[in-house]
């Protein structure tokens, strides 16, 4: 059974497509935009506005801490009565060395505040932190799934794996629009979303504005 949704759709197949399609859309635009510049890397309310952007056109509850206990296999996640709490502890979490924007991270996946979304939100929050701190971003595309899939579920109890796969993976190209393309199709990979490249999405819509407009005179 599908999520309820704002597009109507009742097939949870039928959704993950349009869910995948219209949000690499939209993740692409934050870059564009440079909105990401302009929130405060960091914070919870970054990581909404990161949700709500992607989301908003999808579900109600995008950019909306959520109303529901959840649970991934035999881990539960921040319990409800406690996750107010806690996003504000992260926000009061330090952020000026590597090890310790990883620490953030990783109470921010423990949190996990929204009802869907939260990895594929949490990663670009993630890197608008190293970006704004250490000049940095990670390269996802040479982050193996596996590895880091293990070391993110390890990481509640030891997060030394998730330190190590994600710090030999950092890059000093931080504005490459090539490179962050290929990261948004690399985290929506990790979720299973395979069907569109974000490259493929962005000609398309080029395309279809050049079908669009109106031919000169």
């Amino acid at each position: 059974m599908a999520l309820e949704n704002k597009l109507g759709i009742t097939n949870s197949a039928e959704l993950a497509r349009e869910e995948e399609k219209i949000s690499k859309k939209k993740a692409l635009m934050l870059f564009e935009s440079g909105m990401l510049d302009e929130l405060e890397a960091g914070t919870f309310a970054a990581l909404a506005e990161i949700h709500k952007y992607l989301f908003s056109d999808i579900y109600d509850f995008a950019g909306k801490v959520r109303t529901v206990n959840l649970a991934k296999e035999n881990f539960r996640f921040a319990p409800l009565m406690y996750l107010h709490s806690a996003l504000e502890n992260i926000d009061r979490m330090p952020q000026s060395a590597f090890d310790e924007i990883i620490e953030k991270y990783v109470e921010m996946n423990i949190a996990h505040p929204f009802r869907e979304g939260n990895g594929r939100s949490t990663r670009i929050w993630l890197d608008q932190i190293l970006k704004k701190e250490l000049h940095q971003v990670v390269d996802w595309s040479m982050v193996d799934k596996e590895d880091y899939l293990l070391a993110m579920e390890r990481s509640p109890i030891r997060d030394i794996e998730i330190k190590h796969v994600l710090k030999a993976a950092l890059t000093h190209e931080i504005n490459n629009r090539d490179l962050y393309m290929k990261g948004i199709d690399t985290s929506y990979f990790y979720e299973g979303y395979t069907t569109f490249k974000t490259e493929e999405l962005e000609t398309e819509g080029i395309m279809k504005n050049a079908v669009c407009r109106e031919p000169d005179n």
